[in-house]
């Protein structure tokens, strides 16, 4: 027979780091070819003009220049329009 008294289970002790979202390089900035911009999990903000979105949603900067963020009015499916920020590189 035991003598010391049960010790509980503790579910609650896993944790994940973050994934270090958000914008890198805000507008005015200067920006080189490949660098990223935003770092987003889906479209909040679009691509525009200078810049290509990866698989993950990252917006890159194709080329060298100044980053510019603008927001526009985008149609959804569903025919709502709603406004998103539209980040390009000039």
């Amino acid at each position: 027979m035991s003598h010391v008294k049960a010790g509980g289970t503790s579910k609650n002790t896993r944790d994940s780091p973050g994934q270090r979202l958000g914008v890198k390089l805000f507008g005015g900035q200067k920006v080189k070819t490949g660098q990223i911009i935003v770092r987003q999990v889906g479209l909040t903000k679009r691509a525009g003009k200078g810049t290509k979105l990866s698989r993950n949603f990252t917006i890159h900067a194709e080329h060298d220049g100044i980053v510019k963020m603008q927001v526009r009015r985008v149609r959804l499916f569903t025919g709502r329009s709603v406004s998103r920020t539209e980040v390009t590189v000039e």
